[in-house]
């Protein structure tokens, strides 16, 4: 009978196959075409990640670039420094002479020149001025005029080489700006070159290009100890600072941006750009470069390429063309194949769908038989009469039947904590002389855990129709359930409102069925409380997983209870 099975099944595939004879092909097509996008995904990401390995070595070389031209500056301040602290004073010829010496229009491109600014205490202003005036050319007095609020004044004494538009920087006070007097005081705290946030360098006069100034601290000695004598300092445009610093490293294609601060602030942040502005299509590398002890922000940009690369574009058409063979060859050489297997899965499928089946079946009664049987019992041991026997009996079978209804709608899944309390609660959710609430949140529970909570609120609530809150009017009954754990959920019944419950009771059916089967199905006890105000249980549910059900019903089949 089997072999006619296939014999038929067999015939029925091939005339499928007959009817419709490019689906197989076709799906083998679009397989291979898949294949084929997935290997152009990946090069593309291969070379992607190449050009961002690329993308970073190259900002790492122009981070470094940067950092050297400014290490240079601040070399040939230190020794400056050093020269400048030996000296009582700081005459104007030796001063120039020494910056000559340095060579800065070969040597040390991208900065305005150096410069030396001294301490000038309020009482020697006039002083300075006077000294300005016969200095040389271009000398100014000291400007802005103190107001008092600074303790001391730091003018740009001298600065060389001797232009133009150094001259337009003499005399002013460095010390009156907060973001020079910041790198200065931070210079003097440290004893190293220390580099401001961005300004407007005086040299601009009514520019607005952003620069930095390098200061470094020049100290006398004293028998007090070191006493500050001035600083000599380096004045940047920050354009011409990066574009020097990009002639050691070649950037080629790629876009830099130099920001003081948050790149996402360009408006006033943004030092230096070689591009005017952001393209979506670049992408980018954010770095921090460190210039004289101040951390800025460098941005290294590139345009992506369009279109596929070569080699992707060559698996494209590689996997195309094998993609139009293969369909040719699966209709002649794997057809059978197919049919034979596809029998034998079938064959299996159903062989397993009926041994699940039995045991399943087989658990499910064996369960709802023993709960059927103990309810039998305990209503037989707590009945008068055959009426009180039978109306007990009934109504906690139908109990078990709505559980049962609930679980057959869901294939006997897992059935929400909801749904149960729901149907057994619905025959009072209706009345308008008390109220019935449930809340909580979404539990699913096993089939076995879900007929156990369906037993003891049915019988909770019939406990109460009869005797407790849902017999008077005014009466309340609030069912609440919460997650205590990842694997536990608790439910809390609770009645408020109807007659005072009498404390010397005797222990009933429902009692026993609460506390000795539903506890011992769900393997957790069951605290029921008869307090003055009302009934209170609190039932513990194990949330189990399906797979472990499925361990359960195996061992029952095999004869553990």
């Amino acid at each position: 009978m089997k072999l006619q099975h296939q014999s038929g099944r067999r015939s029925r595939t091939t005339r499928w196959l007959l009817r419709y004879p490019r689906a197989l092909p076709i799906g083998i097509f679009f397989l291979l075409a898949t294949i084929t996008a997935l290997s152009i995904f990946a090069i593309e990401r291969g070379d992607v990640q190449r050009d961002a390995a690329q993308l970073g070595a190259r900002s790492t070389a122009i981070v470094s670039a940067l950092e050297r031209r400014a290490n240079a500056s601040s070399a040939y301040l230190r020794a400056g420094a050093a020269l400048l602290s030996t000296m009582n004073d700081v005459p104007a010829d030796d001063f120039r002479r020494f910056v000559s010496e340095l060579r800065l229009d070969a040597d040390y491109r991208g900065a305005e020149g150096i410069g030396w600014g001294r301490i000038v205490q309020p009482s020697q202003i006039e002083d300075f001025n006077a000294d300005a005036a016969t200095s040389g050319p271009g000398s100014h007095e000291l400007y802005p005029a103190p107001d008092g609020s600074q303790p001391f004044s730091v003018p740009v004494t001298y600065l060389q080489p001797d232009t133009e538009r150094n001259r337009r920087a003499l005399g002013f006070d460095m010390f009156s700006e907060p973001k020079r007097r910041t790198a200065m005081i931070e210079g003097e705290r440290t004893s190293r070159p220390t580099a401001s946030d961005s300004i407007v360098l005086q040299q601009e006069a009514s520019g607005d290009a952003p620069g930095f100034v390098i200061y470094m601290p020049v100290f006398e000695a004293s028998r007090g100890g070191r006493v500050l004598k001035g600083f000599i300092f380096s004045p940047f445009n920050a354009r011409d600072f990066l574009q020097s610093a990009l002639e050691l490293e070649d950037a080629g294609s790629y876009g830099v941006r130099l920001y003081d601060g948050d790149p996402s602030a360009e408006e006033t942040s943004l030092l230096a750009s070689t591009f005017e502005e952001a393209d979506p299509k670049m992408r980018h590398v954010n770095l921090t470069v460190t210039i004289a002890n101040n951390p800025f922000h460098l941005m290294v940009s590139e345009r992506k390429a369009g279109g596929l690369s070569g080699l992707s574009m060559a698996t494209l058409i590689f996997g195309v063309l094998v993609a139009a063979l293969l369909m040719l060859l699966v209709r002649m050489l794997t057809q059978q194949a197919q049919e034979d297997e596809a029998s034998l899965v079938w064959f299996e499928e159903q062989a397993s769908i009926r041994n699940s089946l039995t045991r399943e079946l087989n658990h499910r009664v064996k369960n709802t038989l023993a709960n059927v049987l103990s309810i039998i019992a305990l209503t037989r041991r707590r009945s008068d009469d055959v009426d009180d026997f039978a109306n007990g009996l009934d109504g906690r079978i139908r109990a078990l039947s709505a559980t049962h209804d609930l679980l057959t709608q869901s294939d006997w899944g897992s059935t929400p904590v909801r749904s149960v309390i729901d149907a057994e609660l619905l025959p009072y959710a209706k009345g308008d002389d008390h109220t019935v609430t449930a809340t909580g949140p979404d539990v699913d529970l096993a089939p076995n855990d879900a007929l156990s909570l369906g037993l003891a609120v049915h019988e909770l609530a019939t406990n109460a129709a009869k005797y407790g809150s849902l017999s008077t009017p005014g009466g309340s009954v609030s069912v609440d359930w919460r997650r205590v754990g990842e694997d536990i959920v608790e439910v809390e019944w609770l009645e408020r409102g109807g007659p005072p419950v009498k404390q010397d009771i005797e222990r009933g059916f429902g009692t026993d069925l609460i506390e000795r089967i539903v506890a011992h199905e769900l393997r957790h006890p069951v605290k029921l409380e008869f307090e003055p105000d009302g009934v209170r249980c609190v039932l513990v549910i194990p949330v189990r997983r399906p797979s472990e059900f499925m361990i359960r019903a195996n061992r029952s089949e095999q004869g553990s209870p």
